[in-house]
């Protein structure tokens, strides 16, 4: 039988990537189901039965850590978390029985962790049973990853951008926000230039320090002082004016990420 899997991820194209890099296997991994966030993860989890082989896990979603599904509901197969953060306390997973793998996942990394994933499982039992999670530990990176790890040290302080036949670099201090448009990363300088980056805006997502940027929804991750208006949209979502003006006439905030992004402007 093949394998089946859930993934919890909360970018749709990694999601979809993840779950092409599955079935282009040699042994095809069967997706049960995708979630974004926290309160859909629960759900699926205790939705789905019989339990699935393999649960694909990213640490920040929509609504919050991941860390979070465990406290909330029973998790009865091992666990591959999927990071930009290589950080995070990543040792600790392993020692519990965790495995990881470091976005963009790499095919042939996955192809290795499902090995080790299926010598794993008993011959006549796919389901494994969950792993040990030891909550002392989990508490423990639940604190760092609220705190901001990985350390300040280890985030990027300037980015190597090209004009024309040249490199120019641009301190972190003098970007204003980061945006996607037409499948490209653009930055955007306080200074009203934008420049185009070698990322995906989940791996600026990892780089940078979330106590000075915010990932407002999909196409936008913002520094907390190029937020000049915050504007009730809706009852449920926010508008946030940007300096320099965004391309896109509004920059709404994701309605899953509004009670984060309080509490991230009120600390």
């Amino acid at each position: 039988m093949p394998l089946r899997a859930l993934i919890v991820e909360d970018e749709p194209l990694a999601a979809r990537r993840l779950a092409d890099l599955l079935a282009r296997q040699p042994e095809p991994v069967q997706v049960l189901g995708t979630a974004e966030s926290v309160s859909q993860a629960v759900a699926l989890l205790q939705s789905t039965q019989p339990a699935p082989d393999v649960l694909f896990l990213d640490i920040h979603l929509a609504d919050g850590l991941s860390f979070e599904i465990f406290e909330q509901t029973a998790v009865r197969c091992p666990v591959i978390f999927t990071t930009a953060y290589d950080q995070y306390a990543l040792q600790a997973f392993k020692v519990n029985s965790v495995d990881y793998l470091l976005k963009p996942i790499d095919e042939e990394e996955l192809a290795a962790a499902l090995r080790k994933l299926r010598e794993r499982l008993p011959a006549a039992q796919p389901a494994a049973p969950a792993a040990a999670f030891d909550p002392a530990l989990l508490a423990q990176l639940v604190q760092q990853m609220q705190q901001g790890a990985p350390p300040a040290a280890s985030y990027k302080s300037q980015f190597v951008v090209r004009v024309g036949e040249h490199l120019k670099v641009v301190p972190v201090d003098q970007i204003a926000y980061f945006f996607s448009l037409e499948k490209a990363t653009f930055l955007q300088t306080t200074e009203g230039r934008k420049f185009v980056v070698d990322y995906t805006m989940d791996q600026l997502e990892g780089l940078l320090d979330p106590r000075r940027f915010f990932r407002l929804n999909r196409a936008y991750l913002a520094q907390q002082s190029a937020i000049q208006d915050i504007i009730h949209y809706t009852n449920s979502r926010l508008q946030t004016v940007l300096k320099p003006a965004a391309p896109d006439a509004q920059v709404l905030v994701s309605r899953e990420k509004v009670n984060v992004f309080k509490s991230w402007l009120d600390r």
